[in-house]
């Protein structure tokens, strides 16, 4: 009987995600995803290497892999001069880690490719996460709007007749037309989102420091729990509430002695609410593109952290009716690794020779 071991990773400027899935006989029988926190800034391009090759015992062991299959967004850190210079330093060092096992990388089309092809064109692979997840639903759907809220950004992908047909392909295009929205659950700065928060009956402008971050705010708010704060904090604290909120209150220049909670949680609650609409202005006019055509409702598919307290959130002040979650269509923990669990789908998929199923 065919057995297929593929990981993915899906490395980001923050975080990189692996997921080792385990397929045979046409089903999905063993999937295990793993994060490793490594700022691309802050570390040294020889310390990539090294977390990758730690990162394949944790997540594969001694298993014999058919594929990795990679997916990437951390060309962007300023850690790089060009993405392709990003770009090719990445993948050098996954081919590094993983040396022995076929590597092919997830370009814009969501097609995979290998890793000449990958460097010889970096722009097509560069940020192409959003195609892993818009794939992977895209299996399931035939037609809706993905709306994958991550640590640090958005991503809407329209899904039409079972194919990703997203608009942009690189990240300036997506961000210009609304399919890339620069907010995430845990690492956009709050002064990014709001210029004033109201305060003591009045408006009250900001610093723009980076004091306090959303992962701040949603802690505060009870929107994640401390363990869900993967991220570091702006001042090197911990990750308490009470640690949270007195970063929130340095946003206006001001303590936990000078602010009460009760004011504090109404900077967070404003930072909150500003997100929302952020994110619901990026999906309208992404979803009346499809809704346009289509001859039924549409639904919108949230995954990511913040599936349930930004992207429904957002979604139905875009006013749209049909939401799912990401959860009801496939195991639980693949919404929070969407991107890597999606690449490394396709490429089982690819080794399969035919569409896989979760075995329930």
């Amino acid at each position: 009987m065919h057995i297929v071991n593929v990981l993915g990773l899906d490395i980001g400027g923050a975080n990189t995600k692996a997921v080792y899935i385990h397929a045979h006989a046409g089903s999905v029988t063993d999937f295990e995803a793993f994060l490793e926190y490594f700022p691309f800034w802050k570390r040294s391009s020889q310390q990539l290497c090294s977390m990758l090759s730690a990162l394949k015992v944790k997540a594969a062991g001694s298993a014999v892999l058919d594929c990795v299959a990679v997916t990437l967004t951390a060309e962007l850190s300023d850690a790089y001069r060009t993405k392709r210079e990003g770009v090719t330093h990445i993948l050098d060092c996954v081919c590094q880690a993983f040396q022995g096992t076929p590597v092919q990388v997830l370009n814009v089309n969501a097609d995979l490719i290998s890793v000449e092809a990958a460097k010889a064109e970096p722009l097509s692979v560069a940020a192409a996460n959003w195609a892993a997840t818009g794939w992977m639903v895209s299996q399931q759907i035939r037609d809706c709007v993905v709306v994958d809220v991550g640590s640090t950004s958005t991503s809407i992908i329209p899904i039409v007749d079972g194919e990703v047909a997203a608009v942009g392909k690189t990240d300036l295009d997506k961000l210009m037309n609304g399919e890339l929205v620069y907010t995430g659950s845990l690492r956009t700065n709050v002064a990014a989102t709001v210029n004033s928060v109201p305060l003591r009956g009045g408006e009250v402008g900001v610093s723009s420091e980076f004091f306090a971050q959303s992962g701040d705010v949603h802690l505060a708010l009870g929107n994640i729990k401390e363990s869900e704060y993967t991220a570091e904090t702006p001042d090197g604290r911990g990750k308490t509430r009470i640690e949270a909120l007195a970063r929130l209150a340095r946003v206006v220049c001001a303590d936990t002695e000078m602010l009460s909670e009760e004011e504090i949680l109404q900077i967070a609650k404003h930072t909150y609410t500003k997100q929302v609409t952020q994110i619901a202005n990026g999906l309208t006019p992404v979803y009346q593109r499809l809704a346009a055509n289509a001859k039924e409702a549409v639904p919108v598919v949230v995954t990511g952290l913040g599936r349930d307290f930004l992207a429904r959130k957002a979604a139905e002040k875009a006013g749209i009716a049909k939401i799912l979650s990401l959860d009801e269509l496939t195991p639980r923990g693949v919404a929070l690794a969407s991107p890597a669990v999606g690449v490394a789908l396709m490429a089982a998929t690819k080794l399969e020779g035919r569409r896989l199923m979760w075995m329930q």
